[in-house]
């Protein structure tokens, strides 16, 4: 029995890296999957990740948007619910995030880093706690909140002040929101991922230091995509039904380090 057969997921910033895995991940278990990104502007689009998930036998829908942007994620929301009629699961995963020290940052970057990596997170699990609450208030039981946080809302990696703040504060949101939704039996919870590699990782480090950093984690290895994904979806089935307010370190032993 698939895991999360039947289901109705949305997950942000899956056109590539931990968004794109969990999306499929979700999809190999059986759930119908809304695809959210940025309109393409490169080389990833959230199309790919939906043809990845039509090939598995599954429904997708693609829908792109900023999800800085209020009006954007309210718009997401309803457009997924108008075709799929609910949503069972929402991963908040869209993230961004410049590498610059806090003494030479700019503002623009700090700015963007938190519109996107904490109230984008922010404007995703509120609107998706409203549809879930609307649901739950009609007779359909719960729901399924997932935060993509980092290793970094408690690691002080230099550079990264604006990525860690924010991660930082999206992992007590996660906390917070789980107080608030138990009564509706809707679960809230927070990965956090260590070093994965992802085509963003890779734009941030070369291939020898990835390979480096890897010799340095108790595991052996950077995590993958899957990792994430397979961890995302036991969050989201009902195996974790007892399971709310909790942040799930997933990183191979690197905080250990």
């Amino acid at each position: 029995m698939k895991r999360v057969a039947g289901k109705v997921a949305l997950v942000t910033g899956a056109a590539r890296g931990i968004g794109r895995g969990v999306a499929l991940c979700l999809a190999e278990e059986g759930a119908e999957v809304v695809v959210n990104d940025l309109p393409p502007a490169g080389e990833f689009d959230a199309r790919d990740t939906a043809a990845a998930i039509e090939a598995l036998g599954r429904q997708t829908l693609v829908q792109y948007a900023d999800v800085s942007d209020r009006e954007q994620v309210t718009a997401m929301i309803a457009a997924s619910v108008a075709h799929f009629g609910r949503l069972d699961i929402v991963v908040a995963n869209a993230a961004v995030t410049v590498r610059e020290l806090t003494v030479e940052a700019q503002w623009q970057h700090v700015l963007r880093t938190l519109e996107v990596t904490q109230f984008g997170v922010y404007h995703t699990c509120q609107m998706a706690a409203q549809q879930m609450v609307a649901q739950a208030q009609q007779g359909r039981p719960g729901g399924k909140i997932i935060i993509i946080g980092s290793v970094l809302a408690e690691i002080p990696l230099p550079t990264s002040a604006p990525y860690n703040m924010a991660k930082a504060a999206v992992n007590q949101l996660g906390r917070t929101l789980a107080a608030e939704l138990a009564e509706y039996r809707i679960n809230v919870n927070v990965i956090n991922p260590g070093w994965i590699d992802t085509p963003g990782e890779r734009q941030l480090a070369s291939g020898a230091e990835l390979q480096a950093g890897a010799k340095m984690i108790p595991w052996g290895r950077l995590g993958t995509p899957r990792d994430i994904g397979r961890a995302a979806v036991f969050l989201a089935s009902d195996e974790a039904d007892y399971i709310t307010g909790s942040s799930l370190r997933v990183d191979g032993g690197f905080s250990l380090k």
